[in-house]
């Protein structure tokens, strides 16, 4: 009996196949924020679309010579690890004590899925976001911050509120955004401060 071949573009073609159905699975992983309408929560698929479309939006407030071309590759693949270590609420200690080896542990598994060349280029991609080292990473971290202070002071702290979230603690998140993008942090710092007005947001 003969052997079928496959021929490698085709095993290649395959595995990125697999890795494709694989993540669609970060559209099911729910977020704490909820929608700027207020009607539901997000999932990380959107929030990760979202914050992608800021960089080009919002590129012009980046360092100069900041890659943004980058900047949106990074922010595409940034939350895939939350398929298997889910959503880490930045406001629980408790969580954030233990999703780096959690994240870890999950970027081992999905970016080896990938042909390895592609899983080694996906995988930097987010290991530069975590390590905040580069311009980049640092501008990406801060739209991936500026994002729920946005749609928290749109649906009068609807986030805040619900998980008795208070103005200092949104303030150490500002002081992120302000490392990457300097007036995108001034203008998330006087969101801050209209929602405390507005008793959007407790001192």
């Amino acid at each position: 009996m003969s052997r079928v071949t496959i021929a490698p573009e085709e095993d290649r073609l395959n595995t990125q196949i697999a890795f494709a159905v694989e993540i669609d699975k970060l559209k099911r992983i729910i977020r704490r924020n909820l929608l700027m309408d207020g009607s539901r929560r997000e999932n990380d698929a959107e929030h990760s679309w979202y914050v992608a479309t800021l960089a080009m939006v919002l590129g012009e407030h980046a360092p100069p010579g900041t890659d943004l071309q980058r900047v949106t590759a990074m922010l595409l693949v940034h939350d895939l690890v939350e398929i298997d270590a889910g959503d880490t609420f930045i406001y629980d200690p408790v969580a954030v004590a233990a999703q780096a080896e959690a994240e870890q542990q999950a970027a081992d598994r999905l970016f080896a899925m990938l042909p390895g060349d592609q899983g080694a280029r996906l995988r930097e991609l987010w290991e530069e976001f975590e390590a905040r080292e580069t311009a980049e990473a640092r501008f990406a971290k801060a739209l991936d911050r500026f994002a729920p202070i946005l749609a928290n002071h749109h649906t009068e702290g609807g986030t805040w509120q619900l998980f008795k979230v208070t103005a200092p603690m949104v303030l150490e998140k500002v002081r992120l955004i302000e490392e990457g993008a300097p007036t995108l942090g001034a203008y998330a710092r006087e969101l801050v401060e209209l929602s405390v007005a507005r008793g959007h947001l407790p001192e």
